[in-house]
């Protein structure tokens, strides 16, 4: 059975967009950037565990051992990176009243063989998804916009420059706005979502009065705190 949306938010102020990369995991339109989980010790165990299992005579005791050795590192890899976007993608349905991300082809670039392993390691899909779950079962607005040109429009005046990934800061050649790159996406996807459900701009496009100052968090952050933010330990602290 098909559930209707909740309603748009009447409050723009707790409306966010993200944008979702490699080198930042997730920016979002509050100024928090956080960055990718760092699995390499995982995988460096995984991969030790693979060369033993090749070592082994394949039918045998020791083999089977092994191989179920080698299925235990997967699965704390898949645990591991399950447990930060879960927390990651609860903070955003929990907190914000609207949240806005891109709907982004991950299939299609999967298949490309110029980003296929980053693609693939992000995980993009499973957090775009589980943001959605979330966002329903919280009540919270979830929209999902087109990715087309959110890098490459300025979001103070809408001039479309192009970057090549290497180029990580935005700089307006018509109206000298500048920003980060995953900052400048994020705004874009926010107002396209604001457009989508009609809910408009109090005073201006927001990079119109003030931009946020970007905070860089770490994915063990996320992890440990279930949040990219002090707001909730805070909380908790004032109201013991």
């Amino acid at each position: 059975m098909d559930r209707e949306p909740p309603e748009p938010p009447e409050n723009p102020e707790k409306c966010v967009g993200i944008d979702v990369g490699i080198l930042t995991y997730a920016h979002d339109t509050d100024g928090t950037a956080v960055g990718s989980l760092d699995l390499s010790d995982e995988r460096d165990r995984l991969e030790r565990e693979q060369r033993t299992l090749s070592r082994k005579e394949h039918g045998s005791n020791n083999y089977e051992k092994q191989r179920r050795r080698v299925a235990e590192r997967h699965a704390d890899l898949r645990r591991k990176r399950r447990d930060f976007l879960h927390k990651l993608s609860a903070y955003y349905a929990r907190e914000y009243d609207l949240v806005v991300v891109e709907d982004l082809n991950v299939k299609g670039m999967m298949e490309s063989p110029s980003n296929s392993r980053n693609t693939a390691s992000a995980a993009w899909r499973t957090f775009l998804s589980l943001i959605e779950y979330k966002c329903e079962r919280e009540g919270t607005h979830f929209v999902a916009v087109n990715p087309r040109g959110t890098t490459k429009e300025c979001a103070a005046c809408g001039v479309s420059t192009d970057k090549p990934l290497w180029v990580r800061e935005h700089s307006c050649p018509a109206c000298g706005f500048e920003a980060d790159r995953d900052a400048n996406a994020a705004w874009n996807i926010l107002s396209r979502g604001l457009e989508d459900v009609g809910v408009g701009h109090s005073e201006g496009t927001p990079v119109e009065t003030a931009l946020p100052v970007d905070t860089s968090v770490s994915a063990k952050r996320v992890v440990e705190a279930g949040s990219p933010t002090l707001k909730e330990r805070t909380a908790s602290a004032v109201s013991e």
